[in-house]
């Protein structure tokens, strides 16, 4: 494996582990509840252990397609969210 691939690799797995754990945090913070952001925190470290093992999969045709259907699921659930809160202030006014 070229260093090139290599870094690539390590690029996708942080960004994987870095995704998780802005969206855990988020979560907690959202509910502002200890126990939820506890249980967001060991979440998220999970979630970067998995893409730590997982890593080398991340050019696999199948991983690939997958992450793409994770990409737009959460591209549909940030407008849904945003949606929500638009809702919320066109009935405020």
């Amino acid at each position: 494996m070229s260093e090139e691939q290599s870094s690539v690799k390590k690029t996708a797995t942080e960004n994987f582990g870095e995704m998780f754990k802005a969206f855990t945090d988020a979560i907690g913070e959202v509910f502002n509840d200890p126990e939820l952001k506890q249980k967001a925190r060991e979440f998220g470290e999970s979630a970067v252990e998995s893409a730590k093992t997982f890593g080398s999969r991340f050019k696999d045709e199948d991983v690939k397609d997958k992450f793409r259907d994770v990409g737009k699921a959460a591209e549909d659930f940030g407008k849904s969210i945003a949606d929500y809160f638009k809702d919320d202030e066109d009935k405020g006014k």
